[in-house]
């Protein structure tokens, strides 16, 4: 698997973790069972929290 369809797939993972307990510590934790770096982990954190603020977003205008 390639670098990039390994993040995918690990920033889909924590995404659905984040959409059912929004706390960052918990989502860090995760990150964290990843074998993840803790900058990488922060990166993770930061773009499911955009990824999840779009869709919240999307689903006011629908």
């Amino acid at each position: 698997m390639k670098s990039d369809e390994k993040r995918s797939h690990r920033l889909n993972y924590l995404l659905k973790c984040y959409l059912s307990d929004p706390r960052e510590i918990s989502l860090y934790s995760r990150a964290k069972q990843m074998g993840v770096s803790d900058s990488t982990a922060k990166d993770y954190i930061r773009t499911v929290i955009i990824q999840a603020q779009k869709m919240s977003q999307s689903n006011l205008r629908i």
